[in-house]
């Protein structure tokens, strides 16, 4: 990089923080934001404060942690404004819901429990991250977090460990905050992004998410389409099905029309169905053929059904289940379907848009590579609530920052 290049690049990263960071009014706050920024940013194994602050000229290592763990600035300003930018600069055909692990030593960052985490693979020591982010197929952003607080951590569980208040004081864990499921964490975040004024074209999550049908009921309250991945255990009725009403046995009140036979699972629905997989191809890949990528494919079947379930038939006591699309992906040779999804997209949505949208779900997980190993997500060693929130969120700060230079003409 050459000298105007760097000090064009600084200049815009003043200017940037001046706006992201509007919210920081005391003295010197927004100048160690825009230092942490560039720490997380510059070469360097570690982007723990320390060896940072180390690489940064003028910058105390003392004053950059006092910012990060103790200044008590608040970061939902901060990220009502990373995502303001994100939404206008990307210009997402969908929010991705997803969650990681961030693995650990010992027992004292706030949250930190064995638990499973897909990072790893395993149940391990480690804390849980779930965030949205703002998509395409070409750019992406996080722009919300929430901290998983395992029941370990909470009083009121009994499953929490016999020094949990000392734990939670010690890493400055408010009384209100309790354990919650990852997806009423996703949905705490789908709200706040909605009072900002942001409004999702479509949700789309993993199967840690689609399978719980309060999630997606509470989507579809919300007027939020979705294409979620689930498990084929999850059970259906074919769309055909009615609702009939059963014979009366002469005693009590007169039977109401209901579902007579129990659903089938997905898996049954599929393997069972007269729909045959197709093959649909939905955007370039990464490997190159002649010179020009490959474009990614595989098979495809697609059916209507009715997702069923006792709460959705709790939800829609006295009424049709909603329709809606069932997706698996069935590669040839395979005995059965390896993936599936279900979405309240209309009828009429073409399938390879379906694929495409299905598949969007991945720039989320090429987000958290980016974070981790380029911005240093999980280098953080700070042992407080607070200080982990700081943190995430000006490493979505960067993450903007970077995605605004590669998207400027």
């Amino acid at each position: 990089m050459d000298v105007v290049e760097a000090d064009r690049l600084r200049d815009d990263l003043a200017e940037f923080a001046s706006d992201v960071f509007a919210s920081l009014t005391r003295a010197g706050w927004q100048d160690r934001a825009a230092a942490y920024l560039q720490g997380l940013m510059i070469d360097g194994r570690r982007k723990s404060i320390q060896p940072m602050a180390a690489r940064l000229q003028g910058v105390h290592e003392q004053a950059l942690n006092h910012f990060v763990t103790n200044s008590p600035w608040q970061v939902a300003p901060v990220r009502q404004r990373i995502a303001a930018l994100a939404d206008q600069a990307i210009g997402p055909t969908a929010w991705a819901i997803d969650d990681t692990g961030l693995l650990k030593c010992g027992t004292a960052s706030p949250c930190v429990a064995r638990q499973y985490t897909g990072t790893a693979g395993k149940v391990t020591n480690c804390q849980i991250a779930v965030s949205v982010s703002m998509v395409t197929d070409t750019a992406s952003c996080p722009v919300d977090w929430r901290l998983f607080l395992p029941e370990s951590w909470d009083p009121a569980s009994p499953k929490a460990t016999t020094n949990v208040h000392d734990r939670r004081r010690r890493a400055g864990i408010s009384d209100d905050v309790t354990h919650r499921e990852k997806w009423r964490l996703a949905l705490d975040m789908i709200d706040e992004l909605l009072s900002w004024g942001h409004r999702p074209p479509l949700i789309v999550a993993d199967c840690g998410y689609g399978d719980a049908a309060e999630f997606r009921h509470a989507l579809t309250e919300r007027g939020l389409p979705y294409l979620v991945q689930v498990s084929g255990r999850l059970s259906a009725y074919p769309a055909s099905t009615e609702r009939t009403i059963g014979k009366y046995a002469g005693v009590g009140s007169y039977p109401t029309p209901r579902y007579q036979q129990p659903a089938a699972t997905l898996t049954e629905l599929i393997t069972t169905g007269p729909a045959r997989a197709r093959r649909v191809t939905w955007r370039p890949g990464s490997r190159m053929r002649a010179g020009s990528p490959v474009l990614m494919s595989s098979h495809f079947v697609f059916t209507r059904v009715r997702p069923a379930g006792r709460a959705l038939l709790s939800a829609h006591r006295g009424k049709d289940l909603p329709e809606a699309w069932l997706i698996a992906e069935w590669p040839p040779g395979s005995p059965e379907p390896i993936k599936y999804w279900l979405s309240d997209l209309p009828a009429r949505t073409a399938k390879r848009t379906l694929i495409r949208w299905a598949q969007l779900r991945w720039r989320i997980e090429h987000d958290y590579r980016e974070v981790k190993t380029g911005l240093g997500l999980d280098h953080y060693e700070g042992r407080t609530w607070q200080g982990w929130h700081h943190h995430v969120t000006l490493v979505s700060a960067a993450h903007i920052f970077l995605t605004l230079q590669r998207l400027d003409p």
